[in-house]
């Protein structure tokens, strides 16, 4: 019987259970005892937060991660986003990706004006003094190395917080840290135990 976790990953975690170079990093299993052979679908870099699925199973982690499952993300970014910004995401923007230049592929964008509970504050970004910070969502069905943080500097907002909220029709709903077993992510949804 294969097993299956949420889990809101935070910040200054690596989305991953071994790391063999010399300086020490955060690792998942550091926060729950996953049974042996547990992976994670997909990944948030070490600065990013958010909805991480796990699984023994690695057919089921082919299938997430796959170009026709969604992943939603909420991006605090530097400054006051505009609507020219938000729709230059929608149509796709050049990026760097392995040293070459690639545009993504359009997606959704919209401005955030409210936050779920689940993001909680967070680690302290700044202080107001550094100038207004605003929250964008981003929805992508691919997912270059630091995609969305790419997206938003190439549209003049760098994101300063990035957390994942959604995966298919999977929505966080977990406080940073917490993990919960379930009985499957059969077609993106949860099955509970």
């Amino acid at each position: 019987m294969h097993r299956h976790f949420l889990f809101h990953k935070p910040h200054g975690y690596l989305s991953q259970f071994i790391y063999e170079k010399k300086r020490h990093k955060k690792l998942l299993g550091e926060l729950y005892s996953f049974p042996e052979g547990t992976m994670a679908i997909g990944r948030l870099d070490e600065d990013s937060e958010g909805l991480l699925l796990l699984t023994t199973d690695g057919m089921m982690s082919e299938i997430v991660r796959s170009k026709t499952v969604e992943k939603e993300y909420y991006a605090q970014v530097d400054g006051v986003i505009t609507n020219k910004a938000i729709e230059q995401l929608k149509n796709g923007v050049e990026i760097g990706f392995k040293g070459i230049r690639y545009t993504t592929k359009k997606c959704e964008a919209k401005i955030i004006n409210q936050l779920p509970d689940c993001i909680g504050e967070g680690r302290r970004i700044r202080d107001e003094r550094h100038g207004p910070t605003s929250w964008v969502s981003i929805t992508l069905t691919e997912g270059k190395f630091r995609q969305v943080r790419k997206m938003t500097a190439a549209v003049g907002f760098p994101t300063l917080r990035l957390v994942r909220i959604r995966v298919g029709t999977i929505h966080l709903q977990l406080k940073a840290g917490e993990v919960l077993e379930v009985a499957s992510f059969s077609n993106n949804r949860i099955i509970k135990c």
